[in-house]
């Protein structure tokens, strides 16, 4: 039997309901040319028992919590050509698969979707639209927008580094310097709960100012230290995102 042509690894952490829903559309997909992997950060909630009961050909690797080491732990099973960072939130558009077929015949090392915020609020159309400019002129993407890269590429990187904050960001300006990324028009949506909670200017000053510090140069310690306490995890975002121990790379100890 061949290896699928993309491997979709979703780290989750307590977020059964969007996971269950993220599985039911990618259901969809055939599966000779998609594998899922589902990393938990927690053997022990129940709710995901009943998830991984529900989807039994879904394949499920178990570690401590962080976004990064799942995200590592599941591309480490991985046996796609392509792999597929997803957030348990996310919603994929019509043609995704497509996009990541287009980038390989592109020779691209990889890219990422058009993040879209699940609300009709005034203020996800201008959070989108800075995002939209942060991709295009930063050249950088996070990880709400669905990263893919070639799994071969990702391996030879060593995966995500053992940073507590803005390992996306790392891992995309480590691809930049390898080739040439593809920015899809394809949207990926993803819950609009974090700025409902947080408030939409608060949350997004807070993004802002992290990433200005990231940019200039702060240690990823410090950047994780001046994260907002208020900035905690909820269903749709439940990974801690200043977990205090490290992160092994893909195929370390």
């Amino acid at each position: 039997m061949r290896d699928p042509f993309v491997s979709v690894i979703i780290p989750v952490l307590r977020d059964a309901k969007p996971l269950a829903e993220l599985l039911t559309r990618l259901d969809q997909v055939g599966r000779v040319e998609m594998e899922v992997i589902v990393a938990s950060g927690d053997a022990s909630d129940p709710a995901l028992d009943v998830v991984r009961r529900r989807w039994p050909s879904v394949q499920w690797v178990e570690c401590s919590p962080g976004r990064a080491r799942q995200m590592n732990a599941g591309a480490e099973v991985a046996t796609g050509q392509w792999l597929l960072f997803l957030h348990a939130d996310a919603r994929l558009g019509e043609g995704w698969l497509d996009e990541i077929r287009c980038g390989a015949e592109d020779d691209a090392v990889g890219g990422c979707f058009r993040l879209e915020i699940d609300t009709p609020r005034w203020q996800a159309r201008v959070i989108e639209h800075g995002v939209r400019w942060r991709v295009r002129w930063l050249g950088l993407a996070y990880g709400d927008q669905g990263l893919f890269i070639r799994r071969d590429l990702f391996r030879a990187m060593e995966g995500y580094r053992p940073m507590p904050v803005m390992e996306d960001a790392d891992l995309v300006r480590r691809m930049r310097r390898l080739g040439r990324l593809r920015y899809s028009a394809v949207g990926v949506s993803v819950s609009a709960r974090r700025w409902e909670r947080d408030g939409w200017f608060r949350r997004t000053a807070a993004n802002l100012r992290i990433l200005l510090f990231y940019l200039a140069g702060r240690s990823p310690d410090r950047l994780a230290a001046s994260y907002p306490a208020w900035q905690g995890p909820t269903e749709a975002d439940p990974q801690p995102r200043h977990p205090v121990d490290k992160v092994p790379p893909v195929g370390g100890p």
